[in-house]
C-alpha cells in the first residue's frame, strides 16, 4: 500500500514568520541564552483586574452558549461602539467568535465563494494567507513601500488588479505589521471604491486604541451609504492584553452576512463562555486604562524609533499606531540573519528574536532585507535590545558582506 496523501493545502500553506524560528529560540534558551523577544505581538501590559476577577467568579457549570455570543456581551460591545460615535450599532450586528482569527476566516467564508479573490495591501498579518487558503479564496496582493511608510497605494493600484473574481479587500488600520495609521481621507477613497466596484471592505481593527501623535484611528463604520459593504474584525486580544483569551468579534450592518456567519458559528456550537464573561467585564475598566497603555506603548515607539534610526543602514520609517515597526536592514537576507542571532551571536549572554518580514509578503523576493519588530518590552529592555541588534549587525556585516 502506498503512502496516504496530504491535503493539497499544504504546498499552499506557508510557514508562520513569527513562530518558525520558535525551535532555534528553545535551543539558545536551554543552553542558558537570555533572549529579548520582538518577534511576536504578546503585550506585557497587566490584563484588567476586573477581567481577572471575574474569572475567578465562574459558574459551577460551564453552558454551551448562544452560537452569536451571549446576549449580554454583545450588548456591551455595542455601547462600547456606540461610544466611539457608531450610534446605530446593535446587539443584532454583532457576532462573537473565538478571537479575531475566526471572525475573519467566518466572514471571508461568508462574503466570498471557492475561487474568488480578495486584494490585500502587502506587507500583511501573514496569517490572513492562511485563512484565505481555509476558505479557498485566492490573495492577490498590492504592494506598499517602506519609502511611503507603507501607506496605501493610489486607488489605481486597486484597478489594476480587479477581474471578475474580485469580491473584497482586506485591510488592518492600525497595521501589523507596519504600524501604519491611514488616514480618513485616504480611507474614505477605498470606500469610495468598494462602493463604486460592489466589493467588501473588510477592516481589521483590533488595534484601534493604540494610535499616537494625536492621530484617531478611523473606523470603516464611520462612512456613510456603506452598510452592505462594510464589515470589521474586532478582538479584545491586544485591548485589553488577553491574547490567551480567544475572544473576538464581526461588526457588520450586514445583515444578511451575518445570518450566514450564523450558520457556521452554528457548527463550531459557541465561542468560549467564560472568557466571553470576563471579556464583558473588561469593557467595565476605567478609560483611564486605555489611556495609560497609548501612554505606554507610544514611548515604547518612541525609545524604538529613536534608537533604530541612530543604528548604522536601518531604514526606519515611524509607526504611528499598534505596536509594530517593519525596517529594513543593510543586509540581503534577513531570514538568516535572524536565525544567526539565535544560534550564534550573543551580547554577554543575551540575544534577540526578531520576525523576518518576507513572510508578511505574498510577492515572493519582496521584504528579504526587512524584518518585523513588536514593542512589546518594558522601556529599559528595549533599549537593551537595541543596544545588542546594534552589535549583532556589526558583527554580522563584517562576516557576511
Amino acid at each position: 500500500m502506498g503512502k496516504l496523501s496530504l491535503s493539497d493545502r499544504d504546498s499552499l500553506m506557508q510557514a508562520s514568520p513569527i513562530r518558525k524560528l520558535a525551535p532555534y529560540a528553545e535551543k539558545a534558551k536551554q543552553e542558558g541564552t537570555k533572549i529579548y523577544h520582538l518577534n511576536i505581538g504578546q503585550p506585557d501590559i497587566e490584563t484588567p483586574d476586573l477581567m481577572l476577577e471575574r474569572y475567578r467568579d465562574v459558574p459551577k457549570v460551564i453552558e454551551y452558549g448562544p452560537s452569536e455570543g451571549l446576549a449580554s456581551y454583545r450588548k456591551k460591545l455595542a455601547e462600547y461602539y456606540n461610544s466611539l460615535g457608531l450610534e446605530d450599532i446593535e446587539p443584532k450586528n454583532i457576532f462573537v467568535t473565538t478571537g479575531g482569527s475566526e471572525a475573519i476566516v467566518f466572514t471571508l467564508l461568508s462574503a466570498l465563494s471557492y475561487g474568488d479573490e480578495v486584494i490585500i495591501p502587502e506587507p500583511f498579518y501573514t496569517n490572513y494567507n492562511g485563512f484565505g487558503v481555509m476558505a479557498g479564496v485566492n490573495v492577490k496582493a498590492i504592494t506598499t513601500k517602506i519609502e511611503d511608510g507603507f501607506d496605501l497605494p493610489p486607488i489605481e493600484e486597486f484597478k489594476k488588479q480587479l477581474t471578475d473574481r474580485t469580491k473584497a479587500i482586506v485591510i488592518c488600520n492600525p497595521g501589523n505589521p507596519t504600524g501604519t495609521v491611514f488616514t480618513r481621507e485616504r480611507l474614505g477613497e477605498l470606500v469610495d471604491f468598494c462602493r463604486e466596484n460592489n466589493l467588501y471592505l473588510i477592516s481589521d481593527e483590533v488595534y484601534r486604541e493604540f494610535a499616537y501623535d494625536g492621530k484617531k484611528s478611523t473606523s470603516i463604520l464611520e462612512f456613510d451609504n456603506f452598510e452592505e459593504n462594510g464589515i470589521v474584525i474586532d478582538s479584545i486580544s491586544k485591548r485589553y492584553s488577553a491574547c490567551g483569551s480567544r475572544v473576538g468579534n464581526i461588526v457588520t450592518r450586514n445583515l444578511d452576512l451575518l445570518k450566514l456567519v450564523l450558520k457556521f458559528g452554528q457548527a463550531r456550537l459557541c465561542p468560549p463562555t467564560i472568557d466571553q464573561m470576563a471579556a464583558e467585564a473588561a469593557y467595565n475598566s476605567p478609560k483611564e486604562y486605555l489611556q495609560n497603555i497609548n501612554k505606554e506603548y507610544e514611548a515604547r515607539r518612541d525609545i524604538s524609533y529613536k534608537m533604530l534610526k541612530e543604528i548604522d543602514g536601518l531604514e526606519v520609517p515611524k509607526p504611528q499606531g499598534a505596536f509594530y515597526m517593519t525596517i529594513g536592514l543593510p543586509i540581503k537576507d534577513a531570514e538568516h540573519f535572524s536565525i544567526w542571532l539565535l544560534e550564534k551571536f550573543r551580547y554577554e549572554g543575551e540575544t534577540v528574536m526578531v520576525a523576518p518580514a518576507a513572510g508578511f509578503y505574498a510577492t515572493k523576493g519582496l521584504g528579504l532585507n526587512q524584518i518585523r519588530i513588536a514593542y512589546i518590552l518594558n522601556c529599559d529592555d528595549l533599549k537593551r535590545a537595541y543596544t545588542i541588534l546594534d552589535a549583532a549587525l556589526k558583527e554580522y556585516r563584517k562576516n557576511h558582506s
